[in-house]
């Protein structure tokens, strides 16, 4: 019987593993090319993957809501269309797996991808792949340790590497760390939790005590309602501590006069929709602006890793989105500086679309490189935004309002009212200093002052 491994492919440049979240075929049903077999979800998007092949799906090597790494084996097709499930665990060697700690590999994790014994995520939330909760169990590393490492993964997950170096310096230093008791007096309920164990590894060059800091336990109140984040809300979670750990994030404003651009943007948009048939909104207008200030300053489109610069050639700009959930996705305008105010406009609409409608693909939400948040739809005047990695710097848009200001001219100065907007641009201290973060987003003010209102689209 020929028997075809379907594994789970790269899905972007920083994407390592995926959730399967649905199983669209069952055992014994038949797959044509190209159908839809399973659906995943990554902490970018969620995607459908279809069949590379046409036959009877004989086996499913991950259940649903485990985590599967890039180029796991996660369906075995047989292309002679004998529907027979495979008797015998199907083990495979999908991204070669290092031998760890006394032989520990990925073949003693279970076929179904559970590791015995150990919860795949603790109190924390923090999740703990198979080959990480296998190794900490042969190693007799309990939960509550694990629950106090910190995690150099994505989102500060768990990675082999940690839990072998936690593993080393716990056997050098002869054991886990006790938690000391604690007494309670009879009209007390004291919940007893470990001490977090700090190793000479968590305090080491290029780590930090702070990875070992938990956060409070907190206790519900009679009447209050506990709601559990959903998977998206997680990796959010997870993804915006990571990035005010990472950067010491610095903040400056600016206020633009943006009184040329309502109006010119009034006085076009019906001709614009009639025309191309979409809405012409301020952000392309706006996003317009800031690729000219990242033309003018290149280091501000910029990543970092280790002790190295990467300076980005291209000009990929994110937009966070909201989505009905209340949940937040940023979907990518790629190579916006070879747009025009048409292009970025048309992209702007499309990605805000599918995002709403759940149609984004993966390649939509990678390769960013300066990302762009309109606090103002929601009212807002100014915000500090928190720095989308590995990104070095993100602007907020406030709300634009009616404000009484000083407008000069040859004759003198008088009061007026304009329409006026903050710009918000938070970035990382490690490369962007304050004359580089400053001089950027004045920039862009410059820009969106200086729009010319008898421009033609």
């Amino acid at each position: 019987m020929a028997q075809i491994e379907i594994r789970l492919p790269k899905m972007g440049e920083s994407v390592t593993e995926a959730t399967i979240t649905n199983w669209l075929k069952n055992i014994g049903d038949s797959v044509a090319l190209d159908e839809p077999l399973v659906e995943v979800a990554t902490d970018k998007v969620d995607n459908e993957l279809p069949s590379e092949v046409a036959g009877v799906l004989v086996q499913q090597l991950f259940a649903k809501d485990q985590v599967a790494q890039v180029g796991d084996v996660i369906a075995i097709i047989s292309t002679d269309g004998d529907s027979a499930p495979v008797s015998a665990p199907v083990t495979t060697q999908a991204t070669p797996v290092e031998v760890v700690a006394e032989t520990v590999t990925a073949a003693q994790v279970l076929a179904n991808g559970q590791a015995p014994g150990l919860e795949k995520s603790g109190d924390s939330g923090k999740f703990y792949s198979p080959l990480v909760r296998s190794i900490a169990e042969k190693e007799g590393v309990s939960m509550a340790e694990l629950e106090t490492l910190g995690g150099s993964g994505l989102g500060g997950r768990v990675t082999k590497k940690d839990i072998l170096s936690y593993i080393d310096t716990r056997v050098e230093g002869g054991g886990a760390a006790v938690a000391t008791p604690v007494a309670a007096t009879p009209t007390q309920q004291v919940v007893s939790t470990p001490a977090p164990v700090v190793t000479p590894a968590a305090t080491s060059a290029g780590s930090s005590f702070l990875s070992n800091i938990k956060e409070p336990v907190v206790t519900a109140n009679p009447g209050d309602e506990i709601i559990e984040m959903d998977r998206m809300r997680k990796l959010i979670a997870d993804h915006m501590v990571m990035s005010t750990h990472v950067s010491p994030h610095v903040t400056s404003y600016v206020e633009a006069d943006v009184t040329n651009i309502v109006n010119w943007r009034n006085k076009m948009k019906k001709d614009f929709e009639k025309r191309e048939g979409e809405n012409l909104t301020f952000t392309p207008i706006f996003m317009e602006a800031i690729v000219k200030a990242i033309k003018d300053f290149p280091m501000i489109n910029v990543s970092v890793s280790g002790t190295s610069i990467i300076k980005r050639k291209d000009i990929n700009i994110g937009m966070a989105t909201a989505l009905p959930s209340g949940n937040l996705i940023v979907p990518v305008i790629k190579n916006a500086d070879r747009m025009n105010l048409t292009g970025i406009a048309k992209s702007v609409n499309e990605l805000a679309r599918n995002a709403r409608d759940g149609k984004l693909k993966p390649e939509d939400i990678q390769g960013g490189t300066y990302t762009v948040t309109n606090v103002g739809t929601f009212g807002n005047v100014m915000g500090t935004p928190i720095i989308n990695q590995p990104q070095v710097a993100i602007m907020a848009l406030g709300a634009i309002r009616k404000m009484p200001a000083v407008i000069e001219t040859a004759h003198g100065d008088f009061i007026g009212i304009r329409h006026k907007m903050f710009l918000s641009h938070s970035y990382d201290h490690r490369v962007v200093d304050g004359a580089l973060g400053g001089q950027f987003v004045r920039r862009v003010a410059d820009y969106l002052e200086q729009f010319d209102v008898n421009r033609e689209l």
